[in-house]
C-alpha cells in the first residue's frame, strides 16, 4: 500500500510540473518570467492594469520562445509590442480570452514585421520566410485604446497574419494593415467603437485577404476601408458591420473601396448585415469609388446575399466595371438603394427593395439609379413601395441598358425613367397601381435615341 501511495504521489508531482513548465516552442507565464532567456533586469509583468509592462513582454517576444501566452488581467503598454518576425521566427500572441492590452503610447499595441517580398505563389517564397514567419497569430485577447494616437494591430510584410477571437476598442484603428501583406485571415473579431477606421487596408500591396464572421461597428471614419492600395482576393463574409460613420466629419461608408490611386479587383461581399446611419451625412453601406480617367480599377466584384438598411445609399458605385448585384435585401436607403455613376459590365438580379410597414418609414427612397452608366442590366428585382418622384428605376444618359422582368409594386410617380438613355430596353414590367395614382406612367423615355420599350 505504502508503494502505491508514494507512486501516486510521484505522479502527482510530475504531472504538476509538467502543467506549470511550458511546453517546447512556448513563452512562459508571467509567473515564470525569471527563467533563463528573460533578462533578470527587466521588470515582470504585473497584469494590473496599473504597471507599466511594455519592457517586461517586449522581452519575453524577443527571448525567440515563439510564443506569448497571457493570462487574465490587464497589461498596461506605453509603447508598441514589436514582433519582428525574422528575428523571432513563427510567432504566437494568445490570450486566456479575459486578457487585456491597455494601450496608453502611440502606435499599436502590437505590430507584427515580417520580410516577405514575393506574392502569394510557393515559388515567390524565400525558404527563410517560409521557414521563420509563417502564420503569425494574435488570439484570445482584447486591445483598449487610451491614447489618442493608439490602434489595434499593425500588419506589415506578414505571410498568412491570422486574427482571431480580437476585440479593438477606444483606439484610433483597429487593425492596419500597410505595405505589402499577402494571406490574410481576419475571423471572430470585433472591431467595435474606435475612433478611426475599424479595418484599414492603408497603402497596402496585398493579395487574399478574409473578413469573416465579425462584427465591425461603430467606427467613426469607416467599417473597412480601403485607400491607395493594390489588391485582389478581398472577400468579406457573415459579418455585421454597422454604423461605421461619424454624425460629423466626411462622408464615411461602412464598406469603402477607394482606388482613387491604385486598384480593387476580385472579390466578395456575401452574407453581411449592413446598416446605419442615415443621419450622417453622404452615408453609404457599401461605396466604390474610381477615377473617370480608368473606370475599370475597382470591380470584378460579387455583392450578393446581404441585408443593406437605414444609410443615405445602399450601394454607391462610381466609375466601376464588372460588379454583380444579386440576391440583396434594401430598405430605408433614404437617397437610393443603388446608385450608379459612369459605371459599365453591371448585373442587378433577383435583389428586393422592400418598405416593411413595421418599421414605420414613409420617407426614404429606395430608388435604383444609373447615371452614364453602359452595358448593364437590372433583372427580376421585386420593388415594392418606392417613394421617389423622379421614378422607381431611373437610367440617365445611359447606352446599351436594359431594364427586364422587374416588379414594381405600389411606387411613386413614373416606375421606370429614361432620360437621354440610347439603344437601351425595357420590357417585361409588372406595374401595380397604387390606389390614389390611377393616372400613373408605367415608362418614360425623355430624349433618348433608339431605346425599345415593351412594357
Amino acid at each position: 500500500m505504502k508503494s502505491t501511495t508514494a507512486a501516486l504521489l510521484i505522479a502527482a508531482a510530475a504531472t504538476l510540473l509538467w502543467l506549470q513548465w511550458p511546453a517546447s516552442g512556448q513563452a512562459p507565464r508571467p509567473a515564470e518570467l525569471s527563467k533563463p532567456g528573460i533578462p533578470k533586469a527587466v521588470p515582470r509583468p504585473a497584469g494590473d492594469g496599473k504597471t507599466d509592462d511594455t519592457a517586461a513582454l517586449q522581452a519575453a517576444i524577443d527571448a525567440g520562445t515563439g510564443r506569448l501566452d497571457l493570462p487574465a488581467g490587464s497589461f498596461r503598454l506605453t509603447q508598441p509590442l514589436e514582433i519582428r518576425l525574422e528575428k523571432t521566427g513563427p510567432f504566437a500572441v494568445v490570450g486566456s480570452g479575459s486578457t487585456r492590452l491597455l494601450m496608453e503610447g502611440a502606435g499599436p499595441a502590437i505590430r507584427i514585421v515580417g520580410t516577405h517580398g514575393g506574392t502569394a505563389a510557393p515559388a515567390t517564397l524565400k525558404p527563410g520566410v517560409w521557414d521563420g514567419q509563417r502564420m503569425p497569430l494574435v488570439d484570445g485577447l482584447e486591445i483598449f485604446g487610451q491614447h489618442p494616437e493608439a490602434c489595434g494591430i499593425e500588419l506589415d510584410g506578414t505571410m498568412q497574419p491570422t486574427i482571431t477571437r480580437v476585440t479593438v476598442r477606444g483606439a484610433k484603428h483597429g487593425i492596419h494593415i500597410v505595405k505589402r501583406n499577402r494571406n490574410v485571415q481576419i475571423s471572430d473579431c470585433h472591431i467595435y467603437d474606435n475612433r478611426g477606421i475599424g479595418i484599414y487596408l492603408d497603402g497596402v500591396n496585398l493579395h487574399q485577404i478574409n473578413i469573416v464572421g465579425s462584427h465591425i461597428s461603430y467606427n467613426r471614419e469607416g467599417g473597412i476601408v480601403c485607400r491607395g492600395s493594390e489588391i485582389r482576393n478581398l472577400q468579406i463574409g457573415t459579418c455585421d458591420i454597422e454604423g461605421n460613420q461619424a454624425l460629423s466629419g466626411r462622408p464615411a461608408a461602412n464598406v469603402l473601396l477607394d482606388v482613387t490611386t491604385g486598384s480593387v479587383r476580385e472579390g466578395a461581399i456575401v452574407g453581411c448585415t449592413i446598416q446605419h446611419d442615415h443621419d450622417a451625412a453622404g452615408s453609404a453601406n457599401i461605396r466604390f469609388v474610381g477615377r473617370p480617367q480608368e473606370p475599370m480599377m475597382v470591380g470584378n466584384f460579387s455583392i450578393a446575399n446581404n441585408v443593406f438598411s437605414d444609410v443615405a445609399v445602399g450601394i454607391e458605385l462610381n466609375y466601376a466595371r464588372g460588379v454583380s448585384i444579386t440576391g440583396n435585401t434594401f430598405m430605408e436607403c433614404y437617397d437610393a438603394s443603388v446608385h450608379a455613376v459612369g459605371s459599365s459590365n453591371l448585373v442587378l438580379s433577383g435583389n428586393l427593395v422592400d418598405r416593411n410597414p413595421d418599421y414605420k418609414d414613409e420617407v426614404s427612397r429606395n430608388m435604383i439609379l444609373l447615371e452614364k452608366c453602359r452595358d448593364s442590366i437590372i433583372d427580376g428585382c421585386h420593388l415594392a413601395a418606392v417613394n421617389s418622384p423622379d421614378g422607381a428605376i431611373v437610367l440617365k444618359e445611359c447606352t446599351w441598358c436594359q431594364v427586364t422582368d422587374c416588379a414594381l409594386l405600389e411606387c411613386e410617380a413614373t416606375r421606370v425613367k429614361l432620360q437621354g438613355c440610347e439603344d437601351c430596353r425595357i420590357s417585361g414590367l409588372l406595374v401595380r397601381k397604387r390606389a390614389d395614382d390611377p393616372a400613373m406612367t408605367p415608362v418614360s423615355d425623355e430624349g433618348g435615341h433608339r431605346n425599345r420599350i415593351d412594357p
